[in-house]
């Protein structure tokens, strides 16, 4: 089981959730989840959107790779987070992806650069 990190009212994010995380997703007052996995990813799950749109969710899934987060590739993930009901669960595989993408929302909603948020990123050590 994936541990849930609440980083703010509105994001929290999370390595591969499982469908025993399901209803405690729900009711813990979640409203939406965003899945960045790719469909080809090893141990992806079956029907998680299907079983989360049941529980009431909001889900999207959003195909990132950390090799193709940069300004342009990421603005639609951006975007969509934005549009989606707070709050919102994010989650990949391993949380890499999901911490990157929830602080390169935040950061530049604070106003800070993306390209300034991305090199603050790097120095974390997230991406190379």
């Amino acid at each position: 089981m994936n541990t849930v990190r609440k980083i703010n009212d509105q994001l929290a994010i999370a390595g591969q959730i499982i469908p025993d995380q399901f209803s405690k997703i729900s009711e813990d007052g979640y409203k939406s989840v965003l899945n960045l996995r790719s469909p080809d990813e090893k141990e992806q799950l079956d029907n998680e959107k299907d079983k989360l749109e049941f529980l009431g969710l909001h889900y999207i899934n959003l195909p990132v790779k950390l090799e193709e987060i940069n300004h342009k590739g990421t603005l639609q993930v951006l975007q969509t987070i934005d549009k989606l009901p707070k709050p919102t669960l994010i989650h990949c595989d391993n949380s890499i992806r999901s911490s990157v993408i929830a602080f390169l929302y935040i950061a530049t909603k604070q106003g800070i650069s993306f390209e300034k948020a991305l090199e603050l990123i790097k120095n974390l050590g997230l991406l190379s």
